[in-house]
C-alpha cells in the first residue's frame, strides 16, 4: 500500500514535507544495493558498448512469461512477442506518451509449434535484467531494472490499471458534466441579470471554449519529465473546485462569464492528457478499450448534466444551484484523485529514479558514476521555442497542409458542434412541442447515453474479434484498416439526425425523435473512436499537438454552435435546421470513404505522415 501511495500527489506532498523520510522508494532503503548491472565488483560501471542516444534497451520479452502484463501489455519500451493463432509475431513498440506514440508493428517471424517452447525458454533466460546503456561521453542511462520492473506502468497489475482508468474516467466525466449542467439555469440567469437568451447561453459557450484552449498549454507541460501527468491534473483540478465556489457566489454577469471560462480552462487537462495516461499503462492491443471508456465518459458528461440539474434548479428557483452541484460532484473526486491517482509517465518515473540513484552514489562516495535518464537528456535538449512551436503552430501547419488532418478536424468539429446544438434545440422540441418540464426534458438526454452504450458494445466486440487477432497475426498492415467501423457508422449518423429532425412534431410520439438522437450519437461515437486510433498511427511524432489542436477546433465550433443553433432552428424550423446539419454530415461520408481508400496515397504525399 505504501508503494502505491508514494507515487500519488498526496504521497509526494508527504514526502516533501518530511524530507523524503517516509514512503521510501527501494533506492532510499538502507539495505538497497545498486543493481549489479550498474557496477562491477569494485563498484565501478561495467564495460558497455558506447552508443549515441539510445531510447530503449535491447531486451526481448514475451507477454505470457510476464506476470505483470496480464492485460496483454508489454514492458515499455521493449519488444513483445504476442501470441497469434499461427505462431508468434514480434511486435516492436515505443511508448512515450500519446504525443510520441510510435507503433511499428509488423510480423518479424512466425515460429512453428515445435520450436515455440525452446524460444520461450530462451526468452525467459534473457530477461533477468536490463543492462543500462552508456553514451560516448560516459553517461549511464537509467532504465528499468528488469522487463518486469514493478515501477514500469506497463507492468502494473490489471486491478491497478483498471482502478487508474476508472479514476481518470470519473475525473473526465465530472469536468464535461460541468458544461451542460448549466443549461436548465439559463432562464433564471436571464431574469436575474436582465440579459437575453443568447447572452445567457454564453455561460455554456465560454466553458466549452475554455476547455478547448486549456490543452494547448497543459498537454505540453504533461510531457515534461520533471513535471509529469499528476501535477497538471491535481493543481488545475484544485483550481477548478475553488472556481466552482466563486462561480456560485458571483454577483455580476461579466464576472460570471469570466469564471465559467476559467472553469473550463482549468478543468481541461484530463480532456487532452487522459489518453496519454492510458497509453502510459496499456499496450497498443489493449489501449483502444481504455480509450473507448474514456471517450464514453466524455460523452456521458454533458448528457448527464441536464438530468442532474433539470429538476433541482426549477425546484430551488435559483440558477446558482447548478453551480453548487458542480462543487458537490468535483470536490469528492478531487480528494480521491489527490489520494489515489499515481504518476503514470514512464519518463517522469525514470527521471525520479535517476535523481535517487545519483543521491545514492553521492552518499556512498561512488561519484564516478554519471547517471541520467533518457528523458532528462531529451528535456535538456528541448527549448521553450520548440515547445511553443509544437503546441501552438504545428497543429495549424499540419491542418493547412495535410488533407487527412484537415478533414478529420472538420468532421470532428462538425459532429461536436451538432452535439452541443442539442442543448438549444431540445428545449424547442420537448418543452414547446411536447410540453415537457425542464426535468423531463433533461431525461431525454439519456438517449445519448443509450446510443453510446450500444456503440461501445459493438466496438468492443470488433476490437476483440477483429482488431486483436489481426494485429497478432499480421501486424498493423495499413493504418486505414482502423477506419473500417467508421464506414458503416458515418452512414447511420446522418440517418439518426434526419429521423430526429422530421419526427419532432406533435403528431409523432417523442420516442421517435429520441431514437434518432441515440442513432446519431452511436454513429458519431464509432467514427470518432476510429479517427482517434488512426491519427496516432500515421502521425506519431505530432499526435499530442494534433489532439490538442483537434480539441481546440471542435470546442471552438461547439461554443459557436451554442450561440447560433437557437436562431438557426427558430428561423428555419427544427426539421429544416436539423436537415441542414444532417446534410453536412452526409457530405462527410465521402470523406470517410475517401480516407479509407486513398489514405495510403495521401500519406505518400504528406511530409508529416509516417509510412
Amino acid at each position: 500500500m505504501a508503494g502505491f501511495m508514494r507515487d500519488t500527489a498526496a504521497g509526494q506532498i508527504v514526502r516533501f514535507f518530511t524530507g523524503n523520510r517516509v514512503l521510501l522508494y527501494p533506492e532510499e532503503e538502507p539495505d538497497f544495493q545498486l543493481p549489479a548491472s550498474y557496477r562491477d565488483a569494485n563498484g565501478r560501471t561495467p564495460p558497455n558498448p558506447s552508443i549515441e542516444s539510445p531510447l530503449t534497451s535491447e531486451v526481448s520479452t514475451e507477454v505470457e512469461s510476464n506476470p505483470h502484463t496480464s492485460d496483454g501489455g508489454t514492458p515499455s519500451p521493449t519488444p513483445v512477442l504476442g501470441n497469434g493463432p499461427d505462431g508468434l509475431v514480434e511486435i516492436s513498440l515505443t511508448y512515450a506518451g500519446l504525443g510520441n506514440m510510435e507503433a511499428v508493428m509488423k510480423p518479424e517471424r512466425k515460429l512453428s509449434g515445435s520450436t515455440r517452447n525452446e524460444d520461450r525458454a530462451e526468452t525467459r533466460e534473457k530477461v533477468v535484467a536490463i543492462s543500462p546503456k552508456r553514451t560516448k561521453d560516459g553517461l549511464i542511462l537509467v532504465d528499468w531494472y528488469s522487463p518486469d520492473d514493478p515501477e514500469n506502468p506497463q507492468n502494473w497489475t490489471v486491478r491497478k490499471k483498471v482502478f487508474v482508468t476508472a479514476l481518470i474516467c470519473i475525473y473526465t466525466l465530472s469536468v464535461y458534466m460541468g458544461s451542460a449542467i448549466y443549461t436548465p439555469s439559463i432562464p433564471y440567469v436571464e431574469k436575474e441579470f436582465g440579459v437575453s437568451t443568447a447572452a445567457a447561453s454564453l455561460g455554456l459557450a465560454v466553458y466549452v471554449l475554455g476547455y478547448g484552449t486549456g490543452p494547448m498549454l497543459f498537454s505540453p507541460l504533461s510531457e515534461v519529465p520533471a513535471i509529469g501527468r499528476n501535477p497538471p491534473y491535481i493543481i488545475t483540478f484544485a483550481i477548478f473546485v475553488v472556481l466552482a465556489i466563486a462561480t456560485a457566489l458571483v454577483g455580476n454577469f461579466g464576472g460570471f462569464l469570466a469564471l465559467r471560462f476559467l472553469q473550463g480552462f482549468f478543468g481541461s487537462p484530463c480532456l487532452a492528457t487522459g489518453g496519454a495516461s492510458f497509453q502510459d499503462i496499456y499496450s497498443l492491443l489493449k489501449l483502444p478499450y481504455a480509450l473507448t471508456f474514456w471517450v464514453a465518459s466524455a460523452s456521458f458528461g454533458p448528457a448527464l448534466g441536464p438530468v442532474i440539474s433539470g429538476f433541482s434548479v426549477p425546484a430551488m428557483n435559483n440558477w446558482r444551484w447548478s453551480m453548487w452541484e458542480i462543487l458537490w460532484i468535483s470536490g469528492p473526486i478531487f480528494i480521491v484523485l489527490l489520494l489515489f491517482l499515481p504518476e503514470t509517465s514512464s519518463d517522469t518515473i525514470l527521471h525520479r529514479r535517476a535523481v535517487r540513484l545519483r543521491a545514492l552514489t553521492a552518499k556512498t562516495g561512488n561519484n564516478n558514476l554519471t547517471l541520467k535518464s533518457q528523458s532528462e537528456i531529451k528535456q535538456s535538449q528541448t527549448t521553450v521555442t520548440s515547445i511553443l512551436i509544437s503546441a501552438l503552430w504545428r497543429p495549424f501547419e499540419i491542418t493547412l497542409l495535410d488533407p487527412a488532418i484537415l478533414f478529420t478536424n472538420l468532421y470532428t468539429s462538425l459532429v461536436y458542434g451538432i452535439y452541443y446544438s442539442f442543448f438549444e434545440v431540445f428545449p424547442l422540441v420537448y418543452m414547446e412541442i411536447y410540453t415537457f418540464t425542464p426535468g423531463h426534458m433533461g431525461l431525454v438526454f439519456l438517449s445519448i447515453i443509450i446510443g453510446n452504450i450500444v456503440a461501445i458494445i459493438f466496438y468492443t466486440i470488433y476490437l476483440h474479434k477483429c482488431f486483436e487477432p489481426e494485429i497478432k497475426v499480421s501486424g498493423i498492415q495499413f493504418p486505414e484498416r482502423r477506419l473500417i467501423p467508421a464506414l458503416f457508422a458515418s452512414v447511420i449518423a446522418p440517418a439518426g439526425l434526419f429521423l430526429f429532425g422530421w419526427t419532432s412534431r406533435g403528431n409523432v410520439h417523442w420516442i421517435a425523435s429520441a431514437a434518432g438522437v441515440a442513432i446519431y450519437n452511436a454513429g458519431v461515437f464509432l467514427v470518432l473512436q476510429c479517427i482517434f486510433l488512426y491519427i496516432p498511427l500515421i502521425y506519431p511524432q505530432y499526435a499530442a499537438s494534433l489532439f490538442a489542436g483537434n480539441d481546440l477546433f471542435r470546442s471552438a465550433l461547439a461554443a459557436g454552435a451554442v450561440v447560433f443553433a437557437r436562431p438557426l432552428f427558430l428561423n428555419l424550423g427544427v426539421g429544416e435546421g436539423v436537415s441542414l446539419l444532417a446534410g453536412l454530415t452526409v457530405g462527410c461520408i465521402a470523406g470517410v470513404f475517401g480516407l479509407f481508400y486513398f489514405g495510403k496515397w495521401l500519406r505518400g504525399k504528406s511530409r508529416f505522415a509516417v509510412g
